[in-house]
């Protein structure tokens, strides 16, 4: 059996594909510069029945912005899933994506191997009404103008017919283990956590949507195993109905049985912040996606395969129950 590959190992939405894919007992390679099999993946591979007895996962260490360790890496491969996360600075994104994003396309040109590019919205910039697949790219930052170039240039490969692929593209996303990279986790769950007041960002009146990470998985599962999914963009299922800020931090401080208090930071508080923390210094051109209503559309998803995307209720009771059970990160 051919393996699914995972670019980017190590990061939430990989290692929860990585369960979902060896859930349905087809082998994995999880691919960065330091794999690691996290314990419960580990433990859950342990007991997934491969084809002529194959390990159901193993790791590959490779920096992809180098082409010939990205193509070891993919070789052998059925599906490749680009979920790299790189450190959440332009600087290293300018350097960084577009190697990749090369070698990646070069590399899946070579092997024949069919590829996932895991994405966000940044390339959409503010926008008035839902962002659905066929929006314009408009964006209103530098990381959503790279972005919008790694899109289009993916996408100019699947026009000529160089290579098979889709952009599987997620709204911001909260859930189990997402507490690194995740701002409702770290902002909401894990302030109220410690017993402190929850954050926001700029503004807590106007509705966000915010993707489940299981859903995520579960959704590019069916996206990769279906052959008429390719060489097109699919939004992730994402609940309709979103939350304002408000109101997403009254049910996360009910899940958890803490006080529902919070403060805004201010986008003046952002750029203060930013003279002496390098991470809060790049949300300075971030500040509309919170400012503005921020609508995910996924029911093209949602109707080609049947799928309910889980609800914010259930959504933000598990990530509380996974704070409270210690397995938020």
């Amino acid at each position: 059996m051919t393996v699914h590959t995972i670019l980017g190992a190590g990061g939430v939405i990989a290692d929860t594909l990585a369960a979902e894919l060896l859930a349905h007992q087809l082998p994995v390679r999880l691919v960065s510069r330091n794999p690691v099999i996290p314990g419960a993946i580990s433990a859950s591979a342990a007991t997934t029945a491969t084809a002529a007895g194959a390990r159901p996962i193993t790791t590959f260490s490779a920096d992809l912005t180098h082409p010939e360790p990205t193509l070891k890496a993919i070789e052998g491969s059925a599906v490749v899933y680009l979920c790299v996360g790189l450190p959440y600075r332009y600087s290293i994104w300018r350097q960084q994506w577009p190697r990749i994003i090369d070698n990646t396309i070069e590399a899946c040109k070579r092997t024949g191997a069919k590829l996932i590019f895991f994405d966000n919205v940044y390339m959409y910039g503010r926008t008035d009404g839902p962002m659905t697949e066929e929006t314009p790219y408009d964006p209103s930052s530098r990381k959503g103008d790279l972005r919008a170039r790694l899109a289009t240039q993916l996408m100019s490969e699947v026009r000529k017919g160089n290579i098979t692929a889709m952009i599987a593209r997620s709204a911001d996303f909260y859930g189990p283990g997402a507490g690194r990279t995740s701002i409702p986790d770290i902002l909401v769950f894990q302030k109220l956590q410690q017993g402190k007041k929850a954050q926001w960002l700029v503004n807590a009146r106007v509705p966000h949507s915010f993707t489940y990470t299981p859903d995520a998985a579960r959704a590019m599962y069916l996206l990769a195993t279906d052959p008429g999914a390719y060489n097109q963009v699919w939004h992730l299922p994402t609940a309709g109905s979103p939350l304002t800020g408000a109101r997403f931090i009254e049910k996360a401080a009910a899940s958890l049985g803490r006080p529902a208090g919070y403060s805004i930071l201010s986008k003046w508080m952002i750029r203060l912040g930013g003279l002496f923390d390098g991470t809060t210094k790049e949300l300075n051109e971030m500040p509309y996606q919170y400012e503005f209503d921020y609508l995910f559309d996924s029911s093209k998803f949602e109707q080609a395969y049947n799928f309910q995307p889980t609800s914010y209720e259930e959504g933000i009771k598990a990530t509380a129950n996974a704070y409270k059970n210690g397995t938020g990160f």
